[in-house]
């Protein structure tokens, strides 16, 4: 790839130039630059699409189509010159990366993104306007689009079909819904995962999750009145507004940390990222919750325990499938987040985003970027990515043939109980002091059985902490960074 510094003068336009119509070029007619070389792309894309193999696929199916027109895809593979802010005026970084909205919009509120017209990508109409709004930015009045949706976010509960008890039709379904009533809620998912954890004599676990990352817990805050940033009257964000310690959320962070006590202690730290798969596989965790991305990392590891059995490949692939599963975390929560009581009178609200590519601002292939783009979202690909990958499109067309649970998470979206990631550079600064503050008020559930003091008595205590956790977020945003 082909660079050039770009002067300041040249960034504070970019957004303009971005949706501007024009004509075809010598790149977009024969996928050649002026030397009539070909043209190289550098994709960025995320770690599971790269493990999984979605990746290769990708960048395969792509050469074999451009082959003739002088446009190649490569694997970005850049490492330390992955931070398109830092290293993109320098004539480093991709010319396309895949990422969460509330990442790709921080560059693009900061101008390292091309504005783009929704008109020029074939998927545009199959994709709803929630998903598209994730990646809108206003710049001097005008809004721009500087993205293009490609699978929807949210919490999910991964667990066994297989190691649903035997009794929860008569045990654990109250309501006589057809669902058993520790998905239901969180105080019967606690009551289960508490009668596990004592009947094993702690070799076992119910709900096992990371109680370090805000994304996981995040109904933990949301649910009771907490929130990101406010809002001003015209939709836009206002990140003076800091509602993290909102509302009784305190009561909902006493709550995560009554649930941490019947957890394994790889709650506390990032270890539990990367172990969730394989302790949900062996049966060591009834459930841990994931995105829906992750899909295909459960489904793995638990195929790897039935080959470990004796099973061929094939027969390990289905009975995986058949009983892993996945669904969308408890819609309760007790309003005075005492688990124990087993109240449920709280919507649960949890952290979602939309996924996405951007376009660097810093390309000199504007045009071949697209193409790569439309390729990269075309009913074909989109289909492959959800089948390797297990991902939960925004193109209709494809969730409609695959099913799954897209219709499912935008029913969720349109009825308020996800809450989309404010597209907005100083969401950089939450992620820190939260996940600091969750972890430890975690490990007071831990500090308490090994007989040591704790640190937050009460929910006075953890307001304190929150307060604080909010001004920190403030000094960052508006303090430290200047």
């Amino acid at each position: 790839m082909k660079y050039q510094k770009v002067t300041a003068t040249v960034l504070t336009t970019v957004m303009a130039l971005g949706t501007c119509a024009c004509g075809k070029s010598q790149e977009a007619q024969t996928g050649t630059g002026e030397d009539g070389e070909t043209i190289t792309l550098r994709i960025l894309e995320n770690d599971t699409a790269k493990s999984e193999g979605y990746l290769d696929e990708l960048l395969n199916a792509f050469n074999e189509a451009y082959k003739d027109k002088g446009i190649q895809a490569v694997d970005a593979n850049m490492e330390e010159y992955s931070n398109l802010a830092e290293n993109g005026p320098y004539g480093y970084g991709p010319d396309v990366l895949y990422q969460a909205n509330d990442k790709l919009m921080a560059y693009a509120e900061d101008k390292h993104l091309m504005a783009i017209s929704k008109e020029d990508f074939e998927c545009a109409d199959q994709i709803p306007q929630e998903a598209w709004d994730a990646f809108a930015v206003t710049v001097d009045g005008q809004k721009y689009t500087c993205g293009v949706p490609v699978n929807v976010q949210e919490p999910m509960l991964f667990y066994r079909k297989d190691l649903l008890p035997e009794d929860w039709e008569s045990t654990w379904d109250s309501d006589g819904s057809g669902t058993p009533d520790f998905f239901e809620n969180w105080s019967s998912l606690y009551s289960y995962s508490k009668e596990l954890y004592e009947s094993s004599n702690g070799e076992k676990f119910g709900l096992v999750a990371p109680c370090n990352d805000l994304y996981m817990m995040a109904e933990f805050i949301f649910s009771y009145g907490g929130y990101v940033f406010g809002q001003n009257e015209d939709g836009s964000f206002n990140s003076e507004d800091i509602g993290f310690a909102a509302g009784d959320t305190a009561n909902g962070i006493a709550a995560m940390r009554q649930f941490a006590g019947i957890m394994s202690e790889e709650c506390l730290d990032d270890s539990i990222k990367q172990s969730r798969y394989s302790k949900v596989a062996d049966g060591s965790y009834f459930c841990s919750i994931s995105t829906p991305d992750t899909y295909v990392l459960f489904h793995d590891r638990l195929q790897e325990v039935y080959t470990g059995e004796g099973l061929s490949e094939e027969e390990a692939d289905k009975k995986a499938t058949e009983n892993l599963g996945m669904v969308e975390l408890p819609g309760k929560m007790p309003s005075d987040g005492d688990l124990e009581s087993g109240t449920a009178d709280t919507d649960t609200i949890v952290m979602g985003g939309v996924n996405g590519y951007g376009i660097s601002a810093y390309t000199e292939h504007r045009d071949a970027c697209i193409e790569f783009v439309n390729f990269a979202t075309s009913y074909e690909m989109i289909t492959k990515r959800a089948q390797i990958l297990g991902i939960a499109p925004t193109r209709g067309d494809v969730a409609d043939e695959i099913g799954g649970v897209t219709d499912m998470i935008f029913e969720s979206l349109n009825e308020g109980h996800i809450y989309l990631m404010p597209s907005v550079k100083a969401v950089d600064q939450i992620w820190d002091p939260m996940q600091t503050l969750l972890s430890d008020v975690a490990k007071d559930a831990f500090r308490q059985s090994k007989g040591e003091t704790v640190k937050y008595e009460d929910t006075s205590a953890i307001q304190d902490a929150l307060d604080k956790a909010d001004q920190s977020i403030y000094d960052a945003i508006y303090t430290l960074a200047n």
